[in-house]
């Protein structure tokens, strides 16, 4: 409210660098392929930066711009910062960009937060939790960094799990530090694979920690001799990290998805966003699994575990993983398509849009389906199917008039301009085939993802 009526008062990053004794700060921001980039800022300097934004080059990163375009400036979100727990000298930024003086558009943070406003007119706000994946390898990314974890079905093992500790410790004592109020620490179901989880919350929040969660996670794994990687796909044999999302809908303490009379416990306004997310599902999946190396991982063979946990067709059910969306519990859902390399802004903005269009046309997703979806998928030959790969879902994207209503047409056709030309320099050097491992090209541009 106090926003809206021009009362708000920012808080004063300089006053709050002498409180913390801040010497640095991050300013960062996150480009259309997910790539975080930041400038190094003194706290001498940051009343400035916090007026005007820091200068970047829009064509030196993932941008649709070109070098005679004027400067970006990213101009911090004070409600944003994070304090470094492992090196408290520094302080983290989101920022949003502009150029010119207004928004740029296409810039991933500014698209979540548009779609948050048109949420907001309908008195609404999504709150979300992402269970994050990844795994712990050797540093040119050819194995596992454990060689003692060799289960074929090594999820929860307790061993392998606290093999890592110092490392796991560390990442969970520093969300505890933040106040993120982490919950479960647990491998997961590929060996060298883990999962942190930690409380939802809004979204936009949400999609800053998942950006800074993704960047500590590595930092710590170096401090410890290892590297981490969100990569889908890394290894042929095993597992994909998944980056499944958790998602309710809320007016103040008002949970708008939960109706305790449904067999599922969800509202018609629920089922109404499920049916907008099941509409725009195969455009999404340009968003939602961005990278060549995301459809190793959905429609795949069995791992080495026995199942890829992974969805192939385009389905909800109750609480049963073998579904695109699951319902694990009353007044929210579980979307388990997005994979470890989608842009955490894109991925919140994405299911945002969808569920407005199927708030807005009252979209009806259809029955839930209850059986084991990896058995028993030629029984629903009518059920729309996943992309098989990156051009299939771009070509999605560019037949989406939904999506480009949502996000503007020069918005989206940025995206898949961007997308196509590195679908473009993959086909110049390598052959894409899931029967084969994973090629040169996808870990050289995906494992730092």
């Amino acid at each position: 409210f106090f926003k809206q009526v021009g009362l708000f008062m920012p808080k004063n990053l300089s006053q709050i660098a002498k409180q913390k004794k801040i010497k640095y700060f991050l300013i960062s921001f996150v480009d259309l392929f997910g790539v975080l980039r930041s400038k190094l800022v003194p706290a001498q300097a940051i009343a400035e930066m916090q007026k005007n934004g820091a200068g970047f080059a829009g064509f030196a990163t993932w941008l649709d711009m070109t070098p005679a375009d004027s400067d970006m400036f990213g101009v911090p979100d004070p409600d944003s910062l994070i304090q470094l727990p492992w090196n408290k000298e520094i302080g983290w930024l989101a920022s949003d960009l502009y150029m010119d003086g207004k928004p740029v558009k296409a810039s991933p943070r500014v698209m979540l937060k548009e779609q948050i406003k048109k949420m907001s007119q309908k008195k609404l706000q999504m709150k979300s939790g992402v269970e994050c994946e990844y795994f712990l390898i050797s540093e040119d990314g050819s194995s596992i960094a454990d060689k003692r974890d060799i289960q074929s079905k090594p999820c929860y093992d307790q061993s392998a799990l606290m093999r890592r500790y110092e490392l796991i410790k560390e990442i969970c004592d520093c969300m505890i530090t933040m106040g993120w109020k982490p919950y479960q620490n647990d491998h997961e179901d590929a060996n060298g694979q883990f999962e942190m989880n930690w409380d939802y919350t809004d979204s936009l929040v949400t999609a800053d920690r998942h950006v800074f969660f993704k960047y500590m996670v590595k930092s710590l794994a170096e401090k410890h001799g290892l590297r981490a990687t969100f990569m889908p796909k890394p290894f042929h044999n095993l597992t994909g990290n998944g980056c499944h999302a958790h998602v309710s809908v809320w007016n103040g303490k008002d949970n708008k998805f939960l109706d305790k009379k449904d067999s599922l416990g969800l509202s018609k306004l629920a089922y109404n966003f499920l049916g907008g997310i099941m509409n725009n599902t195969q455009a999404l999946s340009a968003f939602f699994n961005p990278t060549i190396n995301s459809y190793r991982r959905i429609n795949a063979p069995p791992t080495k575990s026995g199942a890829t946990w992974s969805p192939s067709s385009i389905s909800y059910t109750g609480n049963n993983r073998t579904h695109m969306i699951r319902i694990p519990d009353q007044g929210r859902f579980e979307l388990r398509l997005m994979d470890g390399s989608a842009n955490p802004y894109l991925l919140q903005a994405g299911i945002i849009a969808a569920g407005l269009e199927g708030i807005n046309k009252k979209l009806n997703p259809g029955k839930p389906l209850h059986c084991n979806m990896y058995k028993d998928y030629k029984k629903y030959p009518n059920l729309k199917k996943l992309p098989n790969d990156i051009n299939q879902a771009i070509s999605m994207l560019q037949k989406s008039k939904s999506l480009a209503q949502a996000f503007g047409k020069e918005v989206i056709e940025s995206y898949i301009k961007l997308k196509t030309s590195e679908i473009r320099d993959f086909k110049n050097k390598s052959t894409f085939n899931k029967k084969k491992p994973v090629t040169k090209w996808e870990k050289d541009n995906t494992l730092d993802c």
